[in-house]
């Protein structure tokens, strides 16, 4: 597997078995010329790579018979090639290596590897920097300015990018604060090894392959020093770096979707255990993308270009024939001296000319954006009225009454506090309506802190019907005397409720009026608060409530089958569970969710 660090010693067993399945591929990818071929990026080599994806072939070809899955192994160079041919169909690659591909050709990933390493958010590669532990001067990775390091390549991902992109944030260019760098290649081993032999004063290699080296009595980790040391929680190895998804396999724009769809049903159904290889839904490789832009590599490497020394670099025989063309110009200009007057003028009108072309451009260009402001503005106003409308009307009311009073001779100063301070309560009820829709709409980092999950249903309630025109009752029941609140991440919570909610508007569509309503209802089963989003909609069979929560499954025309998946996922993380079930009467849904009470509120 590529999440596992390989030392040059093989055993002869090992290199038996090896060979086997290199003859089983062979065999299968000769009985299959047509199957269905799946493109490895074997950066460790193809033996390497038979070993660690032969069983996934296997269990395709199992799960899936017929289609005659098959093992191609390619470098960097042969894996575009082949992509580019459309000589394979599904491809598995390292995560920096994909965003590349990604752009380029226009791949969709179905999975990400499940690491039995991976941090409690999946999150399985990082890097570490290791020098030696009498290096006392070397503490952080902003440390290593002026001092010599060693890495793979400057290419790997899981090693030298990572690491390059902590020095870039800590204010080092990796590139020219570093006095040299050493590009060993691989096995990674070597890294250490030149660590320890202080032929470097630091190296950078893939987190857990020092704890494996330890484990194998090759090194001790007393010997070394970790800069810039982090920990993540359910990520048990030493750490420079934050963590990134493991490897992704994705599908070429040509492979057929309903079997992509099939074969991401059956990677997620792979058994997980030690040492085996298993698949998670999709991950989200921004921060893949987020290091690749920092670094300006891979899809972003034109940005180097965008600066003056790039640009010179890149133009220089334009900038020679600009300065030919200038100098033949001043030739030209003392030759014709008597002829300066007249072309002066002639250039005098094409400039103004040319400037009141632009400025019509200009006005042009003023006008569509104003359009286009407008229009945005009326889609908004759109989906926010019916709920502002509410206290604007109360303010109206309000406002009117104290003229009416004002003008009768009866306004008392108690009257008119009251009325201010209405006033004032629904100024903010307007206010905290665009309030509330713009903090659910950022985007920023998940925070768990200490929430009472009731005011999440209420705002989660108020956004469904400001944003729909004719949302249906939603009903909240809380059970007498609930006191319970629950540290999560209000967002990732308020997400799952919004798409419960959401999930039940859909579900009675169409249906009569009686049937359509919502009940949220919130009781507490010994620790645990338990949520219930209750629907009198259409229903779902037996069958169907089987599958509700696979990934890709959908009853939906349109839909993804991935809402409810996630959904789950987010409720796992925060130590809770998330299931669905009929109603008593046979009628509708009932989805719950609960989530651990970790403090009583007051």
């Amino acid at each position: 597997m590529a999440a596992k660090a390989r030392v040059p010693d093989r055993t002869l067993g090992r290199l038996l078995l090896v060979s086997l399945l290199a003859a089983f591929s062979v065999a299968t990818g000769a009985a299959n010329a047509n199957g269905v071929a799946v493109g490895v990026f074997a950066f460790q080599g193809e033996r390497a790579a038979i070993s660690d994806w032969s069983p996934v072939i296997e269990h395709l070809n199992r799960e899936l018979p017929g289609h005659g899955f098959q093992l191609r192994n390619y470098d960097a160079d042969g894996l575009r090639e082949a992509i580019a041919a459309q000589k394979v169909d599904l491809v598995i690659t390292n995560p920096g290596y994909y965003v590349t591909l990604e752009t380029q050709f226009g791949l969709s990933r179905i999975a990400t590897l499940q690491s039995p390493h991976a941090a409690r958010s999946g999150q399985a590669l990082g890097s570490v920097v290791l020098a030696r532990a009498e290096r006392a001067e070397l503490v952080n990775v902003r440390d290593l300015a002026g001092r010599s390091i060693a890495a793979v390549a400057p290419e790997a991902f899981g090693g030298y990018l990572i690491a390059a992109r902590e020095m870039l944030r800590e204010g080092i260019d990796p590139e020219s604060a570093v006095r040299e760098t050493h590009f060993l290649g691989l096995p990674m081993t070597r890294i250490v090894d030149a660590v320890k032999n202080r032929e470097v004063d630091a190296g950078i290699v893939r987190a857990c392959l020092p704890e494996q080296m330890a484990r194998e009595g090759l090194i001790r980790m007393e010997e070394f020093r970790v800069l810039s040391p982090r920990r993540v929680d359910g990520f048990d190895c030493a750490l420079s770096s934050p963590l990134y998804p493991d490897w992704p396999i994705a599908v070429t724009r040509h492979f057929d979707p309903g079997l992509a769809k099939s074969v991401a049903r059956v990677l997620l159904s792979m058994p997980e255990g030690q040492d085996r290889v298993s698949w998670s839904v999709p991950l989200d490789y921004q921060p893949v993308l987020d290091l690749y832009r920092d670094l300006r590599v891979g899809p972003y490497a034109y940005l180097r270009d965008i600066t003056p020394e790039g640009l010179a670099r890149r133009f220089w025989p334009w900038l020679l024939g600009l300065l030919a063309i200038l100098a033949a110009w001043i030739v030209h200009t003392v030759r014709v001296e008597h002829l300066v007057h007249q072309r002066t003028r002639e250039l005098n009108d094409s400039l103004a000319a040319r400037e009141g072309a632009e400025r019509r451009v200009r006005d042009n260009q003023e006008r569509m954006e104003h359009l286009s402001r407008l229009s945005i503005l009326g889609e908004l106003s759109g989906r926010l009225a019916h709920e502002i409308n509410q206290p604007l009307t109360s303010i109206d009311t309000y406002a009117n009454s104290l003229l009416r009073r004002d003008a009768a001779g009866t306004l008392t100063p108690e009257a008119l506090r009251e009325a201010c301070g209405e006033i004032a309560s629904e100024a903010e009820r307007a206010s905290g309506v665009v309030r509330r829709i713009r903090h659910f709409a950022r985007k920023r980092a998940a925070v768990r802190e200490m929430v009472d999950v009731f005011r999440l249903v209420e705002d989660a309630q108020r956004m469904v019907a400001g944003m729909l025109v004719s949302c249906p009752e939603i009903v909240i029941a809380r059970e007498a005397g609930l006191e319970c609140r629950v540290l999560c991440d209000g967002l990732q919570i308020q997400q799952v409720l919004l798409n419960l909610i959401k999930n039940a508007i859909d579900a009675a569509r169409g249906l009569s009026d009686d049937r359509q309503g919502i009940r949220v209802r919130l009781t507490r089963a010994d620790n645990r608060l338990v949520v219930q989003v209750v629907d009198r909609g259409a229903g779902l069979d037996a069958a169907e409530r089987e599958r509700l929560f696979e990934p890709f499954f959908t009853t939906k025309p349109d839909g993804l089958g991935l809402g409810l998946p996630i959904c789950r996922s987010i409720i796992e993380a925060h130590g809770g569970r998330l299931w669905a079930e009929a109603n008593e009467d046979g009628v509708g849904m009932c989805f719950s969710f609960q989530l651990p009470c970790h403090e009583s509120s007051a």
